[in-house]
């Protein structure tokens, strides 16, 4: 198995909880803990890209494991990650919505370390090898496997050139370009308008990128790049 792969293990009951996250890193993963629903929520919106396997208990305080699993269905980064839930013993009914929400297994609580283990193995071993394809800022997720660019849940509908530009910021956030180093990268011919050309593509991408558009800045007498007070805070 590749080493660290990244589990969310969302637990109310602290000792368990710890228990568990140190045991499943002493067996080769990262593991990011929450203790409630909020914080599980906060983890969805700000690391998703890392997280390859979630571990939910149902009954926990602010958000219950249900509902995060219905997030973690409908999230452009995890829809498809292995989902465990863990239920109190002779709940059949939290069993049966659970996979009906979108759960891949479930365990019985208490469990036993090595079953749960087992568990995540068996799952992660069904997954598709894949290398991480998703760039996060802020509530933008750049997919550069589909070629997508999606705020929150929504999919942007960009342009072939808007998404190259997207891209190029993404996967370069250090980087301050020129308008001429952006109109080579987009492949526009028209060069002898080549400042209004590039304006207009970056005013459209920041128009669908809503309220998540100041993440690129303006870099006067320089170009365009990521706002590095953004992606460094």
């Amino acid at each position: 198995m590749p080493p660290k792969y990244t589990i969310l293990l969302v637990e109310d009951e602290k000792e368990p909880a710890d228990m568990l996250a140190n045991f499943l890193e002493l067996n080769g993963f990262n593991v990011l803990t929450a203790y409630d629903g909020k914080e599980a929520t906060d983890l969805i919106e700000n690391r998703a890209p890392e997280i390859h396997l979630a571990i939910l208990d149902i009954m926990v305080p602010h958000v219950d494991g249900k509902e995060i699993c219905r997030r973690i269905r409908s999230h452009p980064v995890l829809a498809d990650i292995p989902v465990i839930f863990l239920t109190a013993k002779d709940r059949e009914k939290d069993e049966i919505e659970g996979l009906e929400l979108g759960a891949d297994d479930y365990i019985s609580k208490p469990a036993s370390l090595k079953l749960v283990l087992a568990r995540v193995e068996t799952l992660l071993r069904r997954q598709k090898p894949q290398t991480s394809k998703w760039i996060q800022y802020g509530d933008l997720y750049l997919d550069t496997n589909g070629k997508d660019l999606y705020l929150g849940e929504k999919r942007l509908d960009l342009t072939s050139t808007e998404y190259a530009l997207a891209e190029l910021f993404f996967k370069n956030p250090k980087i301050v370009y020129s308008r001429q180093q952006i109109l080579e990268h987009i492949g526009d011919d028209d060069r002898y308008v080549f400042d209004r050309t590039v304006d207009v593509h970056i005013k459209n991408l920041r128009l669908k990128m809503e309220d998540s558009s100041e993440i690129i800045k303006t870099y006067r007498g320089m170009g365009y790049g990521l706002n590095k007070d953004l992606v460094n805070g």
